[in-house]
């Protein structure tokens, strides 16, 4: 594919002219591309027209960055095809022409102001070794803004924070960095990592839009990374899912995304939620370049004690678990417990049968109805006020010269998105997790659930569990946080979590799970399939996904962000 198709340019006569690339055979350098937007406007048409040709010729040459891979990009680089600056350029200029004009997609709060050096570091380095730096080399990263990177404000969607510069990537940015990545900006999430049913809600720079339908919401609250890498600004994105934060925006979004069992990843630098649930995840186009993202992710990490538990657990590679054929005598329980009548749309119901046709195609063997008795009337456990309050304050007291320094202050800023500030004020005003009452039934049903999937997995030979990633389709932006989220008490008495959020049942498990896309529903709107695994499955449950994306190819670029042309110039 070549990202130029045709141009038109007005010259001083008053004309028109069309030129398409493949009438011309010459290659030129690069740079006389970036002439066409320093013309003066008295330029000679003929010269005008020339420098048009030449730039085109050479851009016909090139990579198109739309739906691009890692192994597309690093070839091209091998190649000498294109250079990691031009790649980088490009995504930059998606990211202007798109992020906050036309479609306003609304999805990236900051850019790397280094991003071109570093890049050019990374071409010299080429040039000079003839060889790629690492399994990242040269590739753009968009990150979650709840994420420590060097050079650039961490905010978590906060306007107190906007000013704010973190002293030291966080580890996982280190990692990636070290893989040759190149953080291109961070991305847009609901305000302190809280995710909505519906948006990603804060301030900074308020809600970003659905590039398959820009009126629907992206889903939260890693709604940024999810958009922006759907809208192709970036090559792969960084997220944290607490409750559902990498699945849900990657299933409204036509994303590969993966909440890995917490402890592979390292939560060091990033502003917490539930010290218990959370994790960062990769989100790709891809599961390929989601795996390889993940490879570049893990390890251990002296400062988060969680990473402890992946010693013995980390592959060497994910990505060598990816095998069409994976899904062959697979067998996956369908939990259908997750479906409740007052919540589940009926359109994802039916989508899901077809679901559960493709991956009987595929070789699996698909267990209807796999059931886990104990969880039935088992409350969602919650994710405390003061659980986080805790967690908020080791966060801070490692971030000195932050604004508003303690959840008190934070609180008392009152600079919070009005749908966050009354759960600010309660952090605040909580107490210790360790005599919470709701924070230790909360880490006891945990246990329960823990229990209970593994009892029914092991008796049912079950080696992953499948249903839908979320049991309703993106709501219009602008209807926040008014989905039904909870069901009404079942007969056994106690209030069920089995709700719109199917996320929670993988959070609630620690264990990994991960959405990949499995079509269209209403309005030209994604969903996504999610597979769970037991703790350390990863590269088993992203086998499925692969086996699945690559027997259905669902995956497919939104409308409003095309490939670009080059603008007319007057």
């Amino acid at each position: 594919m070549n990202r130029l198709r045709a141009v038109n340019l007005k010259t001083v006569d008053g004309n028109f002219y069309e030129y398409n690339f493949l009438q011309f055979f010459f290659h030129p350098r690069f740079f006389l591309f970036n002439c066409l937007f320093n013309l003066p406007k008295k330029f000679p048409s003929f010269l005008a027209q020339l420098v048009v040709l030449l730039a085109i010729a050479d851009r016909a040459d090139a990579l198109a960055v739309e739906e691009a891979t890692i192994a597309d990009a690093q070839a091209a680089f091998l190649s000498g095809q294109m250079t990691s600056r031009q790649l980088v350029t490009e995504y930059l200029e998606r990211i202007d022409a798109y992020d906050q004009k036309g479609p306003y997609i609304n999805s990236i709060i900051n850019l790397n102001p280094n991003v071109l050096a570093e890049a050019d570091a990374l071409d010299e380095k080429l040039k000079r070794t003839g060889k790629l730096s690492g399994p990242l080399h040269g590739i753009p990263v968009l990150v979650k803004d709840c994420i420590d990177a060097v050079g650039m404000p961490m905010t978590s969607g906060f306007q107190g924070w906007k000013n704010y510069f973190p002293p030291s990537d966080a580890p996982l940015v280190a990692k990636i960095k070290a893989a040759g990545g190149i953080v291109i900006g961070k991305a847009s999430l609901s305000e302190f990592t809280n995710g909505g049913g519906d948006n990603i809600n804060s301030v900074l720079p308020g809600y970003a839009r659905n590039p398959y339908n820009t009126a629907f919401a992206t889903g939260g609250s890693s709604g940024g990374t999810g958009a922006s890498i759907a809208a192709n600004f970036a090559m792969v994105g960084v997220g944290t899912d607490t409750g559902g934060s990498v699945r849900m925006p990657a299933a409204h979004n036509a994303l590969a995304g993966l909440r890995p069992t917490v402890g592979l990843i390292s939560r060091t630098g990033i502003q917490p939620n539930n010290s218990v649930r959370d994790t960062a995840g990769p989100m790709a186009r891809t599961v390929t370049d989601m795996a390889h993202l993940l490879d570049a992710m893990v390890g251990i990490d002296k400062k988060d004690e969680a990473t402890s538990r992946s010693k013995g657990h980390i592959a060497k590679t994910y990505v060598t678990s990816l095998k069409r054929d994976a899904l062959k005598g697979a067998r996956l329980g369908v939990l259908r417990q997750v479906f409740t009548d007052k919540v589940t749309d009926p359109r994802i119901i039916k989508h899901f049968e077809q679901t559960l046709n493709e991956l009987r195609s595929a070789g699996a063997e698909i267990v209807d109805t796999f059931v886990v008795p104990e969880i039935e009337g088992l409350p969602r456990a919650p994710q405390t006020p003061a659980r986080r309050k805790a967690d908020m304050i080791k966060f801070l007291a490692d971030h000195p010269g932050i604004p508003y320094p303690s959840p008190q202050a934070m609180a008392d800023s009152k600079l919070a998105h009005p749908l966050h500030q009354p759960g600010l004020e309660m952090v605040a005003a909580s107490g210790d997790p360790e005599s919470d009452p709701a924070t230790i039934k909360g880490l006891e049903t945990e246990a329960t659930y823990r229990t209970a999937f593994t009892k029914a997995m092991d008796e049912g030979k079950i080696d992953a569990v499948i249903f839908p990633t979320w049991a309703q389709l993106p709501v219009v932006n602008g209807d926040r946080n008014t989905q039904v989220m909870t069901d009404e008490p079942n007969p056994k008495g106690g209030v069920t979590g089995l709700s719109s959020s199917l996320t929670f049942v993988g959070s609630t498990l620690q264990w990994p799970a991960l959405s990949v896309p499995s079509g269209y529903l209403g309005q030209g709107l994604p969903v996504g399939l999610q597979i769970l695994g037991r703790a350390w499955d990863e590269s088993k449950i992203i086998s499925y996904a692969y086996a699945y994306e690559q027997a259905t190819h669902y995956r497919r670029p939104p409308a409003s962000t095309p490939p670009l042309t080059i603008a007319t110039i007057h």
